[in-house]
């Protein structure tokens, strides 16, 4: 049982025009009413839950006016008595609120406390919380919609149906077992297997689509790959429509990796304008050039590109680097020549800007798909996904194992099935792996 108050600021500590406190705890209302002057009859003691007020908040060594609002237990969403001040958003304003509740014998709260209590409480699952953290955490709108997904308990109920159909099958296994004169377990097998084979294909299901999802959570990793003074530094900065790097004329001046962001079709694409790939005595730039592999090798989609007035055997070596990768071959500067080669996908002249919409519907099919809904359902934590491989594996096992070994062995394989599937809503999660869960968040959360 949790017995202590915390209180944490929940907003951003910089000048805004607004700061929320939060507290939640046995002690928040009674922290409230020391804290709390509101206009009007209504004391902080008769406060209607969920309904703003507005007065006086007596902070450390001075007050603000602003709002107070009561969330009563067990409809908050820590599943406790809570309280929000909403004050105006000055650092030393909303620090001295939040003084003010630490020294009425609050506690200040830990990374996602807010949070985890909401999961002990029994207010959301593990994997809803982890959905939480994804759509605080995302920078695109994909992104928020695959922690969505998790939020809304979507993947939980998923779960929770499966690991109802396995104990559907520990309990004909144990009735089984219970009472063997009855002739049951020949009767029963049938009926195991069938649905060990449902559940399996429902995990299938779900595993299908990690490779989306995590693309859609995590983004695009697009490396711009290429020799020397082809022109990937003015793409990337066509492509972003900003100088990100740094062009020159001189062959070798993009010596380390430069980064860039874009948004295309509402997933985040992660550049990497990589150093010329070529042999060169100059240290500095081999060690680009070591980054620039590197990054191939971490990369979603490979765009190589061509000086489409300049191919030299130079880029035939590179191309042999990167033709069995997810590739798009981009003949650039077609603004100084009509070069034509049987390998492009596009030309494009990033001097002009010329093409570079085919471009990104390029990029957007060879690592998205073209088609997709991406207001699916879709598993994007790596942490789901072992899971479920685990639970996939584990009953795989005692369905090879049925009329071979004896009821009370096939029941450890499918109970081993059913704990790892309890892990994605926290039914079984360690508390190593809850705590990593909650580590990830902010202190306000």
């Amino acid at each position: 049982m949790i017995n202590d108050t915390i209180s944490a600021i929940s907003t951003a500590l910089s000048a805004s025009g607004v700061a929320v406190i939060r507290i939640s705890g046995p002690s928040a209302l009674n922290i409230a009413q020391k804290m709390f002057i509101p206009v009007g009859k209504t004391g902080v003691s008769d406060f209607e839950p969920n309904k703003m007020y507005v007065g006086e908040i007596e902070a450390d060594g001075f007050k603000d006016y602003g709002m107070c609002v009561y969330f009563k237990a067990p409809k908050s969403f820590t599943g406790e008595d809570s309280v929000e001040f909403h004050c105006h958003g000055g650092i030393a304003i909303t620090k001295g609120v939040l003084k003010k509740t630490l020294s009425l014998g609050a506690r200040l709260a830990t990374n996602g406390e807010f949070t985890k209590r909401a999961f002990l409480n029994g207010k959301l699952s593990l994997s809803s919380a982890e959905g939480l953290i994804d759509m605080i955490n995302s920078e695109s709108e994909s992104g928020v919609k695959a922690g969505y997904y998790l939020y809304r308990e979507k993947l939980t109920a998923e779960i929770n149906a499966m690991q109802d159909d396995i104990t559907d099958v520990l309990a004909q296994i144990d009735a089984d077992m219970d009472f063997p004169e009855e002739d049951l377990e020949q009767t029963s097998t049938l009926a195991v297997e069938n649905t060990l084979n449902s559940v399996v294909q429902k995990i299938d299901a779900l595993l299908k689509t990690y490779r989306t999802g995590r693309t859609l959570k995590n983004g695009v990793r697009v490396a711009i790959v290429g020799k020397p003074n082809t022109g990937k530094s003015s793409l990337l900065n066509a492509l972003l429509n900003y100088d990100k790097a740094i062009v020159s004329d001189v062959a070798g001046t993009t010596r380390d990796i430069v980064e860039g962001n874009l948004d295309i079709n509402g997933v985040r694409f992660n550049f990497s304008d990589t150093a010329g790939i070529r042999e060169s005595g100059d240290k500095v730039e081999e060690m680009g050039v070591s980054l620039s592999k590197k990054v191939l090798s971490e990369s979603d989609v490979i765009l190589f590109v061509l000086d489409g007035g300049f191919i030299t055997q130079e880029d035939e070596q590179i191309y042999s680097l990167v033709k069995d990768k997810n590739l798009i071959v981009a003949i650039n500067k077609t603004d100084k020549n009509d070069y034509k080669d049987d390998r492009a996908d596009v030309y494009v002249s990033a001097l002009k800007k010329h093409n570079l919409s085919q471009l990104k519907e390029l990029l957007f099919e060879k690592s998205v798909g073209s088609g997709l809904d991406l207001n699916g359902d879709f598993l994007c934590e790596e942490r789901h996904f072992n899971a479920l491989l685990r639970a996939k594996e584990k009953l795989l096992s005692a369905l090879n194992s049925i009329g071979l070994v004896t009821l009370d062995l096939l029941a450890i394989d499918v109970k081993d099935g059913w704990d790892a599937l309890g892990e994605i809503s926290g039914r079984t999660a360690t508390e190593d792996i809850i705590n990593d869960i909650f580590s990830k968040f902010c202190v306000g959360k």
